[in-house]
C-alpha cells in the first residue's frame, strides 16, 4: 500500500493544508443516499478519514460514524479535534482491505483520491467486497477522484494545498518531480514538497509514494469482478444535477455504488 510517511505523520501539519468545510459535500452524500435507497442514512463509515473530516460532519447530524485510517498519527489527530467539537465517532486504525466494522452501516465513502493506495487490482477487489461486507442491505459506497481531464496517464498534473492557523502555515506541493503514470500498471512515483513556517522557524521537507490512477472503465470492471457492488450513477461535482462529462462544471469524478 502506498503512503506518504512523513506527512500523515504530521496530522496537524496535514489538516492545516487540507482543512475546509465539507459540509455541502455531506449534504450531497445524504442526498445521494436517500435518491438510491430512498430512506435516511442512520449509519457510515469514512474510509482512509485522514483528520475524519465527513466522518465528524456526519457525526454533527446524528448520524452513528466510522473513521477509519491506516495511519494512527491520523486517527490520534481526528479522535482529538472530534472530543474538542463535542462529537462522538468510533476511530479505527486498519487496512482497508481487512476490517469488520462492529455493525453494519448504510453508507461508505472514500474521498479525495483515497483508493489511489490501492496499486493492484487484486488489492482493489479485496477492498470492495470487504466494503460491500461492512454495508447493510441496498447499502451505498460512495468514492470520489480527480477527474481525468485533471489528470491523466500522460499528465499527473501539478497540484498545491495551503492553508494558517495560529501563526503555523503550511503549503504542499504535489508531483513536484513531474510525475507520469507507466502505461502498463498505471502507477505512478510521487513527490510532495511540504513547507512549514512556524514564527521564525521554516521547514522543508519531501516525501514520495506510489499512486494509482483509476479510470471509469477499469473501476467498472473491477466492480463486475467484486461481485459484490455495481455501479448506479455517476457524477462530476457534488451536485445530483451536474453528471459526469468533460464539461467545465464536471470537476471531479464521483462513482456511486451500491451493494448486490
Amino acid at each position: 500500500m502506498a503512503e506518504y510517511n512523513q506527512l500523515y505523520q504530521m496530522a496537524r501539519y496535514y489538516d492545516i493544508a487540507l482543512r475546509r468545510d465539507v459540509s455541502p459535500e455531506v449534504d450531497f452524500m445524504l442526498a445521494v443516499y436517500r435518491h438510491y435507497v430512498r430512506r435516511e442514512v442512520r449509519a457510515m463509515i469514512d474510509i482512509a478519514c485522514g483528520p475524519g473530516y465527513h466522518a465528524r460532519e456526519f457525526a454533527r447530524r446524528g448520524v452513528q460514524a466510522f473513521g477509519l485510517d491506516l495511519r494512527p498519527e491520523m486517527v490520534d489527530f481526528a479522535q482529538e479535534q472530534a472530543k474538542a467539537e463535542g462529537v462522538e465517532v468510533t476511530w479505527l486504525v486498519a487496512d482497508m482491505c481487512c476490517f469488520k466494522l462492529s455493525q453494519p452501516v448504510d453508507m461508505a465513502i472514500c474521498i479525495f483520491d483515497g483508493l489511489d493506495a490501492l496499486l493492484e487490482n487484486r488489492a482493489i477487489v479485496e477492498h470492495l467486497r470487504t466494503v460491500s461486507a461492512n454495508l447493510s442491505p441496498q447499502g451505498i459506497y460512495l468514492l470520489e477522484h480527480t477527474h481525468p481531464q485533471f489528470s491523466s496517464l500522460n499528465h499527473y498534473g501539478e497540484f498545491r494545498y495551503s492553508g494558517q492557523v495560529n501563526g503555523t502555515s503550511v503549503d504542499i506541493l504535489w508531483a513536484v518531480n513531474r510525475p507520469s503514470f507507466n502505461p502498463v500498471t498505471n502507477v505512478a512515483e510521487v513527490e510532495i514538497e511540504v513547507r512549514v513556517h512556524e514564527g521564525d522557524q521554516q521547514q522543508i521537507f519531501r516525501d514520495s509514494a506510489r499512486e494509482r490512477l483509476l479510470l471509469p472503465q477499469e473501476l467498472a470492471i473491477l466492480v463486475e469482478q467484486s461481485q459484490a457492488l455495481q455501479i448506479v450513477g455517476c457524477y462530476g461535482d457534488f451536485n445530483l444535477n451536474q453528471p459526469f462529462d468533460n464539461s467545465d462544471a464536471s470537476n471531479r469524478m464521483i462513482t456511486v455504488l451500491q451493494k448486490l
